[in-house]
């Protein structure tokens, strides 16, 4: 390892821009997207603001230790889905369940109540063609000036790259998954 100097000057000059909601995007095949967009959640809740999680691909029961958390904190999470789609016994039902998802995220976002909107794992009934990009698109552009919101999962598509205020790829470096380690109750659910 390197040793560098920590700097002793400012290396950044403050935007002069108003302040705004933004669009965020975590994607990539590295892990710690939702946890992410999770971490910025339990941020704006703790200034006061009213945030909002929905998640595509759990199942309203869900009961990973994010939602147990969220639920003690009183951050609302609620899940769309019914798991993981090589689990489903109906992959119409679960583009069914995507759609009436969506419908219920793009309420909350264009009436402006929240803060924060987490759409975690959104990219996934994007990719599938159970959601059409171009509605979800409009939905960003149109939202409330003063709303957040937060977009997860793997291989977003480039349209919504391009929307988005900031963008951040998570990469995969080495994963215990690939040396046989199986999930980690408190690291992956």
């Amino acid at each position: 390892m390197d040793i560098e100097q920590p700097p002793t000057e400012k290396r950044y000059d403050r935007p002069e821009g108003d302040r705004r909601g933004l669009v965020l995007v975590h994607t990539g095949d590295g892990k710690g997207k939702s946890t992410a967009a999770f971490g910025l959640a339990l941020r704006a809740h703790g200034r006061g603001k009213a945030v909002k999680i929905y998640q595509f691909m759990k199942v309203p029961s869900a009961r990973f230790g994010e939602h147990r958390m969220f639920e003690q904190l009183g951050v609302p999470i609620e899940g769309l889905g019914d798991g993981f789609s090589w689990k489903s016994k109906d992959l119409e039902h679960s583009a069914q369940l995507a759609r009436d998802g969506w419908a219920r995220a793009e309420a909350t976002i264009r009436a402006g109540e929240h803060f924060l909107v987490v759409l975690d794992e959104i990219t996934y009934p994007l990719r599938y063609g159970w959601l059409p990009l171009e509605p979800v698109l409009a939905c960003l552009r149109e939202r409330p000036p003063h709303v957040n919101v937060v977009l997860t999962g793997r291989g977003a598509p480039q349209e919504l790259i391009d929307l988005a205020d900031t963008v951040t790829e998570m990469t995969l470096v080495k994963h215990h998954f690939n040396a046989g380690v199986p999930a980690q109750r408190g690291i992956e659910d």
